[in-house]
């Protein structure tokens, strides 16, 4: 299994290609580009769309249905036929086969069955052995096509063994050559910059021997490879790409033994899922239903955290409720509570965000929160006595009495600090019970600065006006 290579782009300048001319150029075309121009074509023209599909090339077709957004893709799978899926997945490496025959079985498992049994019975054994692993562990994000050589091999044997591979396209993406033990188990790394200096004829021991970078030899870290178990979180490896800007990684299972490895391309995809899964949490929203095109369930998705957030905003007028007649003595009360929320609001979800983000990049944990919560509040406290000043002073010249601009600025005070301590808190106790400190922490916050905040500012007038 490999990805079609020499594929170029032919769209410039976010030029979209119409069918005619994307059929014309697509032997041509880069998987991507041909993706986006397919995009365009299903929302103006579905049985274009369909029949383009048919036209597309078996090298080519994996690669474009993986570039499709998923409910583009889905419509695309149940429309192409097992015999064309199968050739499309034959082409691909094991892990984006993997990807594609598990997206098929989440809505027809039996055809998913026959694509399977299409393919050779190698391919069978390496995506049934891939589809054991969850989708937050390190070997759902593998693939087993990689180079390694035994020790005792020579380098020239493992280069012209390396020439076949590529001339075949069995190969694809080489970055380094793998070095392992007759266990297999994975003792050595060298970049093929590195590897092409050496003498052909001798053996990759003796290179290692000889060479003071080594550490298999001298106790050096030049070559010593970077791994991860299969069973690794995902998160850990993505960090691990981040911190040692690395471009592959490989992948060992018992006994240190080489199984796979984790490509770069594919840490990105995992990367960009983490962050869209955040930005939709952070907004209540799941992110399953959004690219639906089925109106119902987006709503219904989207009307479950409503229905929270209107019995959270229910709360905070219960306590607006509380003060119902300072309101009624105190009218310029009621015009500059939405000041008060809207500050808290806005305040509280700038520290929320830094802190779910730093949570999710692994910046900050739960032993050495005290910091950052230290932080967010000294900067919410900063923050609450300049607006305090300054609303003070519009206030005050406002409504023509410096009291109401006294109760507005120990309001707001009290907010921004609220803001900040709960903005950084909440998120950090989600997080010590297993929960995704993105999952709810903008409802909480919200419900928290609103009665915290109409509570303070009216609490205060009523003490500090009425009486």
């Amino acid at each position: 299994m490999a990805k079609r290579q020499n594929a170029i782009s032919l769209i410039k300048e976010n030029i979209i290609l119409e069918p005619k001319e994307l059929l014309k150029n697509i032997d041509v075309m880069h998987p991507t580009d041909i993706a986006t121009s397919l995009k365009k074509i299903k929302k103006e023209d579905k049985e274009s769309f369909f029949k383009l599909l048919l036209e597309i090339p078996d090298d080519l077709l994996g690669d474009v249905l993986l570039e499709l957004p998923e409910n583009i893709r889905d419509e695309a799978y149940k429309s192409l036929s097992v015999e064309q899926l199968a050739e499309a997945i034959d082409e691909l490496e094991t892990d984006d086969a993997t990807d594609i025959i598990q997206d098929i079985e989440d809505f027809d498992e039996q055809k998913a069955n026959d694509i399977l049994g299409g393919l050779e019975e190698e391919d069978q054994n390496d995506i049934n052995w891939l589809k054991r692993y969850e989708e937050d562990e390190a070997g759902a994000f593998m693939q087993t096509e990689l180079f390694s050589a035994k020790i005792e091999e020579t380098i020239g044997d493992a280069i012209a063994r390396l020439k076949i591979a590529k001339e075949t396209n069995e190969l694809e993406n080489i970055h380094q050559v793998f070095l392992i033990d007759k266990e297999s188990s994975l003792l050595a790394a060298i970049p093929l910059e590195d590897l092409i200096i050496f003498d052909f004829t001798k053996t990759f021991k003796e290179v290692l021997q000889n060479n003071d970078k080594t550490e298999y030899a001298k106790g050096q870290k030049f070559f010593k490879p970077f791994s991860v178990k299969a069973n690794d979180d995902i998160d850990d490896v993505i960090k691990q790409f981040e911190q040692y800007d690395l471009s592959v990684v490989a992948v060992t299972g018992y006994k240190n033994r080489l199984i796979g490895r984790i490509t770069s391309d594919d840490i990105i995809d995992a990367m960009e899922k983490n962050a869209t899964e955040q930005i939709y949490q952070l907004a209540g929203v799941n992110d399953d239903y959004e690219l639906e095109d089925n109106l119902v369930k987006t709503s219904k998705t989207r009307g479950q955290w409503l229905f929270i957030n209107l019995f959270t905003a229910i709360l905070a007028s219960l306590v607006i409720g509380i003060f119902d007649d300072t309101i009624k003595n105190f009218i310029a009360l009621a015009i500059l509570m939405p000041i008060v929320a809207s500050m808290g609001g806005n305040s509280g979800t700038q520290t929320l965000t830094v802190m779910v983000r730093q949570i999710a990049l692994g910046d900050i944990d739960i032993d050495d929160s005290k910091n950052a919560i230290k932080k967010e509040v000294f900067i919410s406290i900063f923050n609450g006595l300049f607006f305090a000043f300054v609303m003070g002073v519009i206030a005050s010249l406002w409504f023509d009495t410096w009291m109401i601009g006294i109760v507005i600025g120990l309001s707001m005070i009290i907010t921004l600090f609220s803001a900040g301590f709960f903005g950084a808190t909440i998120p950090l106790l989600l997080k010590k019970f297993n929960i995704d400190p993105a999952i709810g922490s903008t409802v909480i916050l919200t419900t928290v600065t609103d009665i915290i905040g109409f509570f303070s500012f009216l609490g205060l007038a009523k003490i500090m006006l009425v009486s």
